[in-house]
């Protein structure tokens, strides 16, 4: 499922227009983003939480020439299953 089906199903479901589902997704990703760069996590009880973890700078490879490079540390956004969501997988 891609955003626009994502849109599609939430009108659907709440039996409003697509032009409100659209702006009820965005608000929650913007909520998301928001959640994260403040506190580092956002905890969603029943569906899961999304938490920013850092990574080490570290050697890797490029792949066209074989030549050890430096990758710098950086943050990346991880997402961990909740109990009830993934019961219902």
């Amino acid at each position: 499922m891609n955003k626009k089906q994502l849109i599609e199903e939430v009108a659907r479901e709440l039996e409003r227009p697509k032009a409100d589902a659209e702006r009820m997704i965005n608000g929650v990703i913007e909520g998301i983003k928001k959640g994260l760069k403040k506190d580092g996590q956002v905890q969603l009880i029943g569906f899961g939480s999304f938490n920013v973890k850092k990574r080490k700078a570290r050697k890797g490879r490029n792949p066209k020439n074989g030549e050890t490079i430096k990758i710098k540390p950086s943050k990346t956004v991880a997402f961990r299953v909740g109990k009830a969501f993934k019961a219902k997988l």
